[in-house]
């Protein structure tokens, strides 16, 4: 079992600082991880603005829109009277230039991570700090295996006083911000592909793998704090272990997961189909306590559409991925997300796109439209798509996932599901059976039969009745495993 998250430190007047986190679940770890450091720094720690010293927003810096809720979070925040940080993606990627559009701003960067308690002192005292320059991440790391396994990741997920420390001397440096009976869990930092759309390695950095030593350290504190579920998040979540040695580090990791008191479940996500190999749709399909849940970054699936992205595949390939999955565990959940419009997309390649979609049977579908990103290979790539196109073809294919996702949910009546009960509130229950991912793939409401006897935390055997869209209503049968009061 790790250390408790942080030495308790009675907090100073005047030192509270409120966390608010945007974007993915990356981005709620990263803020945990913030969250400890800064009450072993003597911070009261909340996430509510009122009354706060310090505002400080975990940033998104991912899409268009993401960037815009960002600065509008920030000028919000602004209107509390506190001091105003920003941290997290868009405040690294951006650095002096949105210093520049937002002065009421302080602007961080990852680098000002380890000490961010002395960091926000020194600006609660009137220092100055002058925002960094945007720099590409990738270059700051070593991008041989050997040197890898020596670095520090630029987010370091613990405080590893020597590499020598047991792991169960280290102390993890992490704070829940949020109660509940589901958790992510962070495998690694940074990523190594280019795919031609995306800015994410330029300022997230190369990819480095956390040691299976101290993800087990977490995942046993965080079950000590109720966790029952475990998401593991990354950039590339199927690239774990590469840079310490052994691609097949995911595989031996799931069942040791698996196995820790406490937790029922585990979930892996952000997988790359390229790198889906038989022996790890194995382990996620068939390992006991492990969700057969496939969170599959397909994008396109038309050839000529996935090489101008630097992506490999077709439909005929992810067909037989989707195949060789459901002929291990036939009611396996999956979801992906799309990219219409992008550079050089013609009808028949979003006609192929249909073909996929249609045959694969997925259980959730992100439709995004193209839009150019800074600094991305995509931006300079000739054949832009017209904007007007762009949303007749988002419309399409929104519509047609939306009427195969709800296909599939019906096609799970008369079912058993094991659903996690997420929340018992005045009666109502709702919870996630195994192919629904917290938050983006839907919910199953639990009605009649034990219903009524079940508490957060709970994992429930029920058989479902009906289904609106994507989201599920089962009856509950019996408790398979039961939280702790």
């Amino acid at each position: 079992m790790s250390a408790p998250a942080s030495t308790p430190v009675t907090p100073a007047p005047g030192r509270r600082v409120a966390l608010l986190t945007l974007g993915c679940a990356r981005n709620e770890v990263d803020s945990e991880e913030l969250a400890g450091r800064l009450a072993a720094g003597g911070w009261e720690v909340t996430t509510d603005g009122e009354r706060a010293d310090v505002v400080m927003v975990n940033t998104c810096g991912f899409v268009a829109s993401a960037k815009q809720e960002s600065i509008d979070t920030l000028l919000a925040a602004s209107d509390t009277g506190a001091k105003i940080v920003a941290a997290g993606c868009m405040a690294e990627r951006y650095g002096n230039q949105l210093a520049d559009a937002l002065p009421e701003a302080a602007v961080l960067s990852f680098d000002d991570y380890p000490d961010i308690s002395g960091k926000l002192d020194s600006l609660l005292a009137g220092e100055e700090h002058e925002a960094h320059t945007p720099r590409d991440r990738r270059t700051l790391l070593p991008i041989t295996p050997v040197e890898r396994q020596k670095a520090k990741p630029v987010i370091p997920g613990h405080a590893i006083v020597d590499e020598a420390t047991p792991a169960h001397l280290r102390q993890t440096l992490r704070r829940r911000l949020e109660s509940g009976p589901v958790a992510s869990l962070k495998l690694a930092s940074g990523c190594d592909r280019r795919c031609s759309f995306c800015a994410i390695p330029s300022f997230r950095g190369a990819f480095v793998s956390r040691t299976p030593d101290e993800l087990l350290a977490e995942a046993e504190w965080l079950a000590g704090q109720g966790v029952r579920e475990l998401v593991l998040v990354s950039e590339n979540s199927s690239s774990y272990g590469k840079d310490l040695g052994d691609p097949r580090l995911l595989e031996k990791l799931l069942p040791q997961l698996a196995s820790i008191s406490g937790i029922v479940r585990v979930r892996a996500s952000y997988l790359q189909p390229a790198e889906m190999r038989p022996s790890l749709v194995e382990a996620i399909a068939t390992t006991p306590g492990v969700a057969p849940y496939f969170d599959l970054s397909f994008q396109h699936s038309s050839e000529p559409v996935l090489r101008r992205m630097r992506r490999f595949g077709s439909t005929d390939r992810f067909l037989e991925l989707m195949r060789s999955i459901r002929d291990l565990a036939p009611e396996a959940g999956a979801r992906t997300n799309v990219i219409v419009g992008f550079p050089g997309e013609t009808k028949a390649d979003v006609a192929e796109l249909e073909r996929f979609l249609t045959g694969a049977r997925l259980d959730a579908v992100g439709v995004f439209s193209y839009s150019d990103e800074d600094g991305t290979e995509a931006a300079t790539l000739p054949g832009k798509v017209r904007q007007d196109t762009i949303r007749r073809r988002y419309s399409k294919i929104s519509e047609l996932a939306e009427e195969l996702t709800a296909q599939r949910a019906e096609e799970r009546i008369g079912t058993t599901v094991e659903v996690m009960v997420d929340r018992v509130d005045e009666g109502e229950v709702e919870g996630r059976a195994a192919h629904q991912a917290p938050e983006v793939d839907g919910s199953t409401t639990l009605t009649g039969g034990i219903s009524g006897d079940l508490r957060q935390g709970d994992l429930v055997r029920a058989t479902v009745t009906a289904c609106g869209g994507v989201d599920l209503v089962a009856q509950p049968v019996e408790v398979i495993d039961r939280a702790r009061p």
